[in-house]
């Protein structure tokens, strides 16, 4: 009997264990709005009356196991009919189920969420949203003549889905403690480690005439990943990547780029509206109004208005994201949340704004999970002794060195809201991480890539940089092989006084050369000499190579990836300069630099200069005493610092500029008289959701007689890299003039076209179009083929006639994400000896759709 009951307990016991092997079925589906067709993630999906489930992921996508060959599916959403469904999961089916809105009735209109052909025509919703359109400045702050707010500000990037099968890897064993930073997202619920968290305490001030915005900081910190970065170059990234947003807008600015509001004056003709919900918001009643794009690739979102039912138009909250097929590079998802309360008398007040975001470098990875909150707390509408101080001062943002010290004590005194201790604690994870060889050197390294320079003596506030590293090897026609050593210093050694130089040596012309210069800046900066405003004097020594012809405006002329030229190099001779240059910017935008410069050009055997005369006298060098004046007006520019340069991060401003150079003869033996004015206007033009223009316009006239290097050489890009205020298809020294206009134009598509053709549109390609070109003259006085005592021009040169130079691109960016292809012809002058008339061009940019970018790559290439 004991062995008759022991073979039942074994045979059950293992029938017990083989289940899982025989009857373990998966459920797996997505789950859609019926109207947006739109990912609904975070959806609860369960079987009925188990505990088996889970919810959707951020695309919507939803799967687990069960062993039951026959149950009830449940799918709820707040806001959506609850779906049930008969399922049996040994089908093995795979689930797409659209959840439909509730229906509700509003002023005696019942709308159903149908599956039926979309009309503006005497659609309530449509009616209702210009109503909405027409009242939206009825209550807003902007129209008080003053306002003020306390804000607290916090940023967490994080590594997304940091769970415990990511610790098997052997990244991830290197470094079990970071175990002990991980948190759990107030989105997903699933596990994330921060890596860079940044916090912000300060007030802001609005005043209405005349318009004045200011902010005060009170407190500000920052840790994480992104320390290896300028911090003031990160803050203006950051800010014009996930700005404030004004949902009253015409358009909303977001990463880099303009996004049609559901409440702009264009929204009916961009948008689906529907009537769907009522329900009630802080004890108020309000309709759920429903929007979605005409076209799901267009820039825009998908999202919900909850607005007051009664005469204002009143909308108490906003959650709105970008649509699934939105062509936006490297957002895989994002959502917004705005909640608004009133005022006593009315006025709209925004409470607060929720960001979340995540990025995806590549396809079927966790990425970068980012959120950004801000609370804003204590509107007064009566300007306080502060904000009449905030308005006297200069600046935007006011804020005091000790604003970067505050203690633990005082953030826990000052936020708004509570924090997770795991949130701030990334700086405790950063030095920890930074123990460990592997990553203190992966670090490093990066550090030298994107910035281009090695910190020395220390990591952190270094008192030294050497670089630029991309300079150290190169090479040119004259020079043969090129080698250059140099470095700068930064603040931390002194706020005031900065040193800066580099030596070089080619090995073909057994020359050394170098540049020394030493700056007084009257502002004690913070990391770098070139922190705007500048105010400073400056001298500088040059002795180098002169590219004729080549003026690289957004990176060094010796960059090693521009050793590679379509044409050979051959316009290149010597050039020294001392120069003593003042410059003052102001933070209204305007700024202007003086400089006296002394200029030496002296010939090369490839450039030689010789006189028009019977026996073509040679002429060693020519030297000149400049006086320049430059004048600039940049209104809310905007620009990512780094160590070298600043690279613009919003062109929306228009940028002026005037500059006028002299010189005398006899003056520190100058060898000729010349006036020299230079004039250009820069602006960037949105078409909202048609994509945007760049527009570059100059103008400049020498006034006097002189030899071809005081002439204008137009700008030729003899790389196969694509250079902003370039030429493409023009050779070096091909044309010089006396006096130019130029243009440079570039239609950015945004996908408009590609995005309506089915196959190309899953590419996320995007269009360009560029047209440039240039009208020029040269006087008689100037034409050594005309007037005597000038240099012969080189055999190569051409004259300008009546027809400007123009060339025509025709481009396609976010290839693979990073790449940019231009296809570009030449228009006129196609006849001359040795030109290119049509060609390839490329460059890389990692930005989310913008080009400006591609500046900074150029800079780094």
């Amino acid at each position: 009997m004991k062995f008759t009951f022991l073979r039942i307990f074994l045979l059950i016991s293992l029938c017990w264990m083989s289940l899982p092997l025989w009857a373990q079925y998966m459920i797996q589906g997505v789950v859609t709005d019926s109207l947006t067709r739109e990912p609904l993630p975070y959806t609860s999906v369960y079987l009925k009356g188990t505990t088996e489930g889970g919810m959707t992921d951020d695309k919507g996508y939803f799967s687990f196991k069960t062993y039951r060959v026959q149950a009830v599916l449940v799918i709820s959403a707040v806001g959506y009919n609850e779906y049930t469904r008969l399922i049996h999961p040994a089908r093995s089916v795979r689930f797409n189920i659209a959840l439909s809105p509730a229906t509700y009735a509003l002023n005696e209109v019942v709308v159903k969420p149908k599956r039926e052909r979309y009309k503006k025509k005497d659609n309530p919703a449509v009616e209702f949203v210009r109503q909405m359109i027409a009242h939206r400045d009825d209550y807003s702050p902007k129209e008080l003549d003053f306002w003020q707010r306390d804000r607290y500000e916090k940023m967490t990037f994080a590594i997304n889905n940091f769970d415990s099968v990511k610790q098997q890897k052997w990244l991830y064993r290197k470094f079990k403690f970071l175990t002990d930073y991980v948190d759990t997202s107030a989105v997903t619920g699933k596990p994330v480690l921060a890596v860079s968290n940044r916090e912000l305490l300060a007030t802001d001030y609005y005043r209405k005439s005349p318009k004045s915005e200011k902010q005060r900081v009170h407190a500000r910190r920052q840790a994480g990943v992104d320390e290896m970065l300028s911090q003031q170059g990160m803050e203006q990234a950051i800010s014009v990547t996930m700005t404030d947003v004004d949902i009253y807008e015409n358009n909303i600015t977001l990463f880099t780029n303009k996004f049609v509001s559901p409440l702009s004056s264009m929204g009916p003709s961009f948008y689906k509206y529907y009537l769907m919900d009522t329900l009630t918001i802080a004890g108020q009643p309000c309709v759920d109004l429903t929007f979605v794009p005409f076209n799901s690739e267009s820039f825009g979102f998908t999202g919900h208005l909850y607005v007051a039912l009664d005469s204002t138009y009143f909308v108490r909250r906003a959650t709105m994201n970008f649509p699934q097929k939105i062509n936006l590079n490297f957002v895989d998802y994002m959502s917004l949340e705005q909640n608004f309360t009133r005022g006593e008398d009315g006025t709209r007040q925004l409470a607060d704004e929720h960001i979340t975001t995540e990025f995806k470098l590549v396809d079927n990875s966790d990425g970068i999970y980012a959120k950004r909150d801000v609370y804003y707390r204590n509107y007064v509408y009566e300007p306080s002794a502060d904000a009449l101080s905030a308005f006297r001062k200069p600046e935007k943002v006011i804020e005091p060195s000790e604003a970067a010290h505050r203690s633990e004590a005082y953030w826990d005194d000052n936020r708004q809201v509570e924090v997770s201790k795991k949130e701030t604690s990334v700086d405790k994870m950063m030095a920890q991480l930074r123990t460990y060889p592997v990553y203190y050197w992966t670090e490093k390294t990066l550090k030298v890539l994107f910035t281009g320079y090695i910190p020395a003596p220390k990591e952190k506030e270094p008192l030294f940089y050497i670089g630029m590293m991309n300079t150290t090897i190169s090479g040119n026609t004259l020079e043969g092989v090129r080698l250059r050593a140099g470095g700068m210093t930064t603040a931390w050694l002194n706020p005031h006084l900065f040193y800066k130089g580099y030596m070089a040596y080619g090995f073909d012309d057994h020359r050394l050369k170098g540049m020394a210069e030493v700056e007084y800046s009257f502002h004690k900066k913070k990391e770098y000499a070139n922190e705007f405003p500048i105010h400073s004097l400056k001298a500088r020594y040059t002795s180098d190579v002169n590219q004729y012809g080549q003026h690289y405006l957004y990176t060094s002329q010796d960059n090693v990836f521009l050793s590679l030229k379509r044409q050979k190099d051959d316009r290149i001779g010597y050039q020294r300069k001392a120069e003593l240059t003042y410059t003052n910017e102001f933070h209204s935008g305007f700024s202007f630099q003086l400089t006296s410069r002394f200029r030496q050009d002296e010939s090369s055997y490839l450039i030689p200069f010789l006189k028009q005369d019977e026996i073509a006298t040679p002429v060693e060098r020519i030297s000149n005493a400049e006086f320049e004046v430059k004048l600039r007006y940049a209104p809310n520019e905007k620009f990512f610092q780094t160590q070298w340069n600043r690279f613009p991060v919003s062109l929306d401003a228009p940028v002026f500029s005037l500059s006028h150079t002299m010189a005398a003869k006899g003056v520190l033996g100058g060898d000729y008289t010349y006036h020299y004015t230079e004039a250009g206007f820069q602006k960037r033009f949105w078409f909202s959701a048609f994509g945007y223009t760049d527009v570059i316009l100059k103008a400049g006239k020498v006034w006097n007689k002189v030899p071809f290097p005081l002439l204008i050489i137009p700008n030729a890009n003899l790389s196969y890299t694509i250079q902003p205020e370039s030429y493409t298809l023009m050779n070096a020294m091909e044309f010089m003039n006396d006096e130019y206009a130029s243009w440079d134009v570039t239609y950015y598509l945004n996908g408009f076209l590609f995005n309506r053709v089915p196959l190309l549109k899953k590419l996320k390609w995007r269009e360009v179009l560029s047209f440039r070109g240039l009208y020029g003259n040269l006087s008689d006085k100037n034409n050594p083929s005309v007037s005597n005592d000038l240099f012969r021009f080189p055999a190569t040169t051409s004259y300008m006639g009546d027809t400007p130079y123009m060339e025509v691109g025709v481009g396609v960016e976010n290839i693979l994400k990073v790449i940019r292809l231009d296809y570009v012809w030449r228009l006129t002058y196609r006849n001359l000896p040795g030109i290119d008339k049509s060609g390839l061009r490329i460059s890389l940019h990692m930005t989310f759709y913008l080009n400006l970018t591609n500046r900074t790559l150029n800079r780094i290439k």
